[in-house]
């Protein structure tokens, strides 16, 4: 008996796809939601706006806290439970990139407090309105250094999408879990499944090294 079987391999490739495919997609959009949502969380912070920034502290902290699991199965099973009901596909959209906005906003935070204090005098000084100083002169140079480490955590979040697996989304690992079980065989579906996030994961790591060579400054 051959443990591995090439013509099922080949056949099941085209399906395999399909699921990469969606998880593209899932992590396109959810990397989205973590930018806009992080920038956002990272300058409400930094104001220090009494109770605001401490609400965003805490939603920072829980995030971090907590297992991507946890939230997701919150929110596919819970949420349903005190009658918020959503599509499944984007609340799985929605809980990776808000799972990432926690992460990014301390990326965020970082690359704004690194800013030196002579932008934020020069920008006072011509009085430019406080939308205009963070993103026209703040925001820009906050984000350039920071770029590699978006870059990592975009791989990451494409490697975590496989958990929304676990509430029915058939993505890439969903994808090769379905085929598993409707065969019974995992050997070929999850093994090519892991291949495919090797695929694309190892030259966006290389594309990432080099970005940090081009926008990190060297001491």
């Amino acid at each position: 008996m051959n443990i591995w079987d090439n013509a099922f391999a080949i056949e099941i490739i085209p399906i395999l796809l399909q699921g990469l495919w969606l998880t593209v997609q899932i992590t396109f959009f959810s990397f989205l939601i973590s930018l806009v949502v992080g920038l956002l969380v990272a300058i409400i912070r930094f104001l220090r706006i009494p109770v605001v920034s401490h609400i965003f502290d805490f939603y920072v902290s829980f995030i971090r806290g907590t297992p991507l699991l946890v939230q997701a199965y919150v929110a596919y099973f819970v949420l349903p439970q005190v009658g918020l009901t959503f599509e499944v596909l984007a609340t799985g959209i929605v809980v990776l990139g808000l799972n990432y906005s926690a992460y990014t906003a301390e990326v965020y935070r970082a690359g704004i407090e690194q800013l030196p204090k002579g932008q934020w005098e020069a920008a006072r000084a011509l009085s430019l309105p406080p939308l205009r100083t963070w993103f026209r002169i703040v925001v820009p140079q906050a984000v350039r250094p920071i770029i590699p480490v978006l870059g990592n955590y975009l791989i990451m979040m494409f490697k975590d999408s496989a958990i929304l697996s676990s509430i029915t989304i058939i993505e890439l690992m969903g994808t090769a879990l379905q085929i598993g079980s409707n065969f019974y065989r995992y050997l070929e579906p999850i093994t090519i499944a892991g291949l495919m996030y090797l695929i694309i994961s190892f030259p966006c790591s290389l594309l990432i090294r080099r970005l940090e060579h081009r926008f990190v400054p060297t001491h």
